[in-house]
Order: structure tokens, then C-alpha cells, then sequence
């Protein structure tokens, strides 16, 4: 990859790593509450896209307004990647090591958002208790789960975006004879 992707792609994946550290402080400091809030999700996922695209048009104007589907979404990808690995490696540092009576509070936060979730989709009473009992027997903030929820709730989801972002902001150059 050319270095200017990789340039553009590691400053703005920066970018995005202290913008939403700004986020994950805010909901730390205040009210731990929005950690299993609707909308705090949506702001991860928003700001992610924010800077995917605007690292995208970066980096295309750098290159006199043509970039590859590859090279966008590249681009887009590694930025996210790594805010959301800063950002992961934030909250996996302050919940296993400096805070972990935030870490149990959290996760009870997410068993009662888990629980009125299942009770609005009328789940059976036993399908909730299972879910409670699994919920409640390992770390939230393992390595293990903080990795998966990394890749299975934010990067799958983020890159599909990226790949719809990248096509639409490609563009060839146009063939010289």
C-alpha cells in the first residue's frame, strides 16, 4: 500500500481513536448508564463512519481526485480499525485493571438492557433465565469479548459500510492514448 494511504490512514485512524476516547471518558465520568444506552452505540458507529469517509476524501484529493474501490476502502478500513482498537484497548485497560467495580457495574447494566430486551420480544421466562445465568458467568471485559465484540458488533458491520462508502467515492483515471 502506497505510503500515503498508510499515512492518512494511521493519522485519521488516530483521530477517531481520541474522538471517541472523548466519548468513552464522557460516559465514564458521568453516567455509566450511557455505556448500555441506544444512542451511544449509534455515536460509535457514526463517528467510525464520520472519519472513515472523510480519511477517503482525504486521501483521494491527495491523489488529484482518484482513488481505487482497493485503496478507499483500504483507507477506510485501517482508520477504523485502528480507532476502534484504541478504543478497545481503552476500556479493556480501565475495566480489568484500574476499575473493575465499574466493570460489575456495567454488567449488570447490560443484564437489565439484555432482560428488557428479551421481555419486548416475549421471549419464555426459562430463555431469559438462561440468558441472565449466561450472561452472568464471565468477564464482560475478558480479552476474549472485547475482541469479539470489536470485531463481530463494530469492524463487520463498520467495513460493510466502508465497502458501500468506497464505491461510492472511487474513481479511476481515465485512460490516456
Amino acid at each position: 500500500m502506497d505510503e500515503l494511504l498508510k499515512s492518512n490512514a494511521k493519522n485519521f485512524g488516530v483521530y477517531l481513536g481520541i474522538s471517541l476516547s472523548v466519548l468513552f471518558f464522557l460516559a465514564y465520568f458521568f453516567d455509566l448508564d450511557m455505556f448500555v444506552n441506544f444512542w451511544y452505540g449509534i455515536s460509535i458507529y457514526f463517528i467510525s463512519i464520520v472519519f472513515g469517509t472523510i480519511a477517503i476524501l482525504k486521501t483521494k484529493m491527495n491523489l488529484d481526485g482518484f482513488l481505487s474501490f482497493k485503496n478507499a476502502f483500504s483507507v477506510y478500513f485501517l482508520t477504523v480499525l485502528i480507532g476502534l482498537a484504541i478504543i478497545t484497548l481503552l476500556s479493556y485497560i480501565i475495566f480489568n485493571f484500574i476499575d473493575t467495580d465499574s466493570a460489575d457495574i456495567l454488567k449488570e447494566k447490560s443484564i437489565e438492557k439484555m432482560v428488557e430486551v428479551l421481555e419486548q420480544i416475549k421471549k419464555p421466562q426459562e430463555e431469559i433465565d438462561t440468558a441472565i445465568n449466561i450472561a452472568k458467568s464471565g468477564n464482560l471485559y475478558s480479552i476474549s469479548n472485547v475482541f469479539q465484540g470489536l470485531m463481530f458488533n463494530y469492524l463487520a458491520p463498520l467495513s460493510i459500510i466502508g465497502l458501500l462508502i468506497a464505491a461510492a467515492l472511487q474513481k479511476s483515471k481515465p485512460d490516456t492514448k
